[in-house]
């Protein structure tokens, strides 16, 4: 069975498939996709695909995040029996999302108000009410939870993205609804971009993360590009070469919103960092 190179964890032998089918009776039970699941567990959904495809073995912390978002034991999922609930015994109130979720969202927040690095599991444990033993189950190492925590803003920001796609009258509104996400106005907003900035601090010494930076990045020029071609081909736009402007225009965000999250009284403001980027638009992709 061929494994992720880079993916740490200890895996779980399941060679009769039994844990698998196991984990399908989960997502089955909550009614949702696999890419819902695959969300709610903060996991690449191409993971998840390949494990219950048997080419990808779950590692035991995604077995025990599998469990505490399905309600079940995590012995059941490895094959024990399953056993009710003992009598009079009140269950444990789960965090909305589940725990792995409220893991996530308070590792987001505490990198965004500290630094990744400045940020202690002890710290999110307490944020979640938890032990920090709990916060080790879950995600049991401090590069996993920064890929966890990075993964949940992009997934949310794609969310985002496609909403506002949808309803774009076209291209030219497509790519002025991709400016307004990423200009750093909200509280929200902001924070995604502290993490991102951690992410690049991380992707330069960690291979795995690095991994993570190259295809979010890559998906996210990829989508500016889709948006320029399509500009193009409707005459909203001059004609231009979609891959090379899209990286000419992702580097100009980058470098604003960098700018913009500068603490100094005479740093970039949004609205600077927005103006720039429409004057960008008028100047290199109108019609002539």
């Amino acid at each position: 069975m061929k494994e992720d190179a880079g993916d740490p964890g200890t895996r779980v032998a399941d060679e009769a498939g039994d844990v698998t089918d196991r984990v399908r009776q989960v997502i089955d039970r909550l009614g949702c996709s696999r890419r819902e699941f695959a969300r709610r567990m903060v996991l690449d959904p191409s993971k998840l695909s390949r494990s219950l495809g048997g080419t990808r073995r779950f590692t035991l912390a995604e077995i025990v995040r599998i469990a505490d978002i399905g309600g079940v034991e995590t012995g059941w999922l490895l094959g024990a029996p399953e056993r009710p609930a003992p009598p009079g015994r009140e269950p444990v109130p789960v965090p909305e999302g589940g725990r792995p979720l409220q893991i996530v969202r308070e590792t987001v927040r505490l990198i965004a108000e500290h630094g990744f690095h400045a940020v202690r599991v002890a710290d999110i444990a307490a944020a979640c009410g938890t032990s920090t033993a709990a916060v080790h189950y879950h995600f049991p190492g401090r590069d996993e939870l920064l890929e966890a925590a990075v993964r949940w803003c992009m997934d949310e920001d794609t969310e985002r993205r496609a909403a506002g796609l949808a309803e774009a009258a076209d291209a030219r509104a497509e790519l002025l609804h991709l400016i307004a996400l990423q200009t750093p106005r909200t509280e929200q907003q902001r924070r995604q971009w502290l993490v991102w900035l951690d992410l690049w601090a991380q992707a330069a010494r960690s291979t795995a993360v690095g991994r993570l930076h190259e295809h979010y990045y890559r998906q996210w020029r990829t989508t500016v590009a889709d948006v320029l071609r399509r500009g193009a081909d409707q005459g909203v736009f001059r004609p231009l070469d979609p891959e090379f402007t899209a990286l000419r225009l992702t580097a100009l965000i980058d470098g604003l919103a960098t700018q913009v999250l500068a603490t100094a009284p005479d740093s970039t403001s949004p609205d600077t960092m927005h103006a720039a980027l429409l004057a960008f638009v008028e100047s290199e992709l109108a019609p002539r």
